[in-house]
């Protein structure tokens, strides 16, 4: 029974510093890219602000829909195994009741726990959309946004919504529900007040862009501009929560590794205490 518990705590000891050197890797492909995303959600802001009234199928609303006839599509970030807590529960917990009050539905599973839990449970799953949940890249991101906004554009779904985990205050995990498509205009002005309130240039309200008269062309169109823009801020989004979700799993997985790991220590003294006193 020693003898096994060893063996047990050599590969626990060993997920766990795997896990840990995948976490700071996650982290700096995030703090990396961060920059690139954000410059690109200031410059949507600036253009909607000036011309708010701007069409672009990234920003049309369905107000006009009856819930019962929107079709969403749910793209769902689990992981690809096990060992890590409750990560995967949380994530499907949320997933499988946003699909049970939704009317009309499609999962697109990033990750072999998710698609396979509900494919178990004959739920709409996407079986082309096959995507591991490992090694997230900006790359991979596209690949996924491509698939979904082609989708979107023909009208096979109303809605986009990405539901994944995310760090919350260092160790804590808390699953997101964030609406992909399509995007909100009002959201991306709020979030240009609170960015300069932040770096103390207003006071983070609409009164700061009153005489604000920068000139600045956009060519070929405000448009083509916005809606290539666009594009590529889904494409970042998409990429920022694979890689928190990635991140959040192997954070999950480090801490269900230590837990074992201090386990297996305490059932090792029992059993050499007990093993020393049949010896004596």
């Amino acid at each position: 029974r020693i003898k096994s518990i060893n063996d047990t705590l050599k590969i626990t000891n060993a997920m766990y510093m795997i896990s840990s050197s995948k976490l700071k890797k996650s982290k700096k492909m995030l703090s990396d890219t961060e920059p690139y995303f954000f410059t690109l959600q200031s410059e949507m802001s600036r253009i909607l602000r000036h011309i708010p009234d701007i069409s672009s199928i990234y920003f049309k609303t369905n107000e006009d829909k009856d819930a019962a006839d929107k079709k969403v599509g749910y793209i769902v970030i689990t992981a690809d195994k096990g060992l890590a807590g409750s990560y995967n529960h949380n994530v499907l917990k949320e997933a499988k009741r946003l699909c049970d009050d939704a009317k009309q539905y499609k999962i697109f599973a990033i990750g072999e726990t998710g698609r396979a839990y509900f494919s178990s449970l004959g739920y709409n799953v996407e079986n082309s959309f096959r995507f591991s949940a490992n090694n997230p890249s900006v790359h991979r991101a596209r690949v996924i946004t491509e698939d979904i906004v082609e989708r979107y554009k023909k009208e096979e779904m109303d809605e986009v919504y990405i539901v994944y985990t995310k760090m919350e205050h260092g160790m804590k995990e808390e699953v997101q529900v964030e609406q992909l498509l399509p995007l909100k205009t009002n959201e991306f002005i709020k979030e240009e007040l609170a960015a300069n309130a932040r770096q103390g240039k207003s006071n983070g309200t609409l009164e700061d862009f009153e005489g604000n008269d920068d000139y600045f062309v956009i060519y070929p169109s405000p448009k083509v501009v916005l809606n290539d823009l666009a594009y590529n801020y889904v494409t970042g989004f998409v990429y920022g929560a694979l890689v928190e979700g990635f991140a959040t799993e192997e954070n999950a997985r480090m801490v269900a590794m230590q837990a074992a790991t201090d386990n297996a220590e305490a059932m090792l003294k029992e059993l050499s205490i007990e093993y020393n006193r049949v010896r004596q």
